[in-house]
C-alpha cells in the first residue's frame, strides 16, 4: 500500500472514477439515484486541477483505489484551519481499513503545512462518514450549509479537530 501526491504522469480520469463510484456507493438513498446514474466519466478532472489543494492518492499493487483532497480551509471564518475536502475510496476498499490511513496521511499533511486546526464539511444524512470522522477525532461543531445537490436539499454539517 502506497500513498503519495498525484502527479503529472496519473490518469486524472482514472482519479475521476474514484470519486463517481464512491458517490455512487456511498451517497446512494441520500442523493437521488437519478443524479448519481447521471454522473459523466471525467466529472472531477477539473477539481484535480485546483493548483490551492493538495491531492493524495492511495494505491495497492500499483492500483488507485482512494484518493483526498487537502487545502487552507476555503472558509474566511475559519482561515487559520487546514481542511480535508475530499477522500473517497472504490466501493471494494470501503470499510475495510485504508480509510483511516488515507485520513491520517491527510491529517499529517496539514499539521506539516502548520495548521493546528483541521475541519471539513460532511453530508448530514452521511451517517457512516459521520460515525468514521468521530471515530478518529472530529466533533460534530453544529455548524450546517444548506445546498442542492440532484435537485434535493440537502444539509453539510462542519466537523472539527485539534490534532496533537
Amino acid at each position: 500500500m502506497e500513498i503519495r501526491f498525484l502527479n503529472e504522469n496519473d490518469d486524472p480520469i482514472a482519479v475521476s472514477n474514484i470519486y463517481e463510484q464512491s458517490w455512487k456507493y456511498a451517497y446512494k438513498g441520500i442523493i437521488p439515484q437519478d443524479f448519481l446514474d447521471s454522473i459523466p466519466p471525467g466529472r472531477w478532472v477539473r477539481h484535480l486541477g485546483k493548483e490551492d489543494m493538495r491531492h493524495l492518492v492511495m494505491l495497492e499493487d500499483g492500483r488507485m483505489i482512494g484518493t483526498a483532497s487537502v487545502c487552507k480551509s476555503r472558509w474566511e471564518h475559519y482561515s487559520d484551519y487546514g481542511e480535508i475536502v475530499s477522500i473517497y475510496f472504490l466501493p471494494d476498499y470501503i470499510g475495510k481499513g485504508y480509510g483511516r490511513q488515507l485520513f491520517r496521511r491527510c491529517v499529517d499533511e496539514l499539521q506539516n503545512l502548520g495548521y493546528r486546526r483541521i475541519l471539513l464539511w460532511v453530508l448530514e444524512e452521511n451517517a457512516r462518514a459521520r460515525a468514521f470522522y468521530e471515530k478518529n477525532g472530529f466533533h460534530c461543531a453544529n455548524e450546517y450549509l444548506e445546498d442542492t445537490i440532484g435537485g434535493k436539499q440537502v444539509r453539510e454539517v462542519l466537523y472539527t479537530a485539534f490534532p496533537d
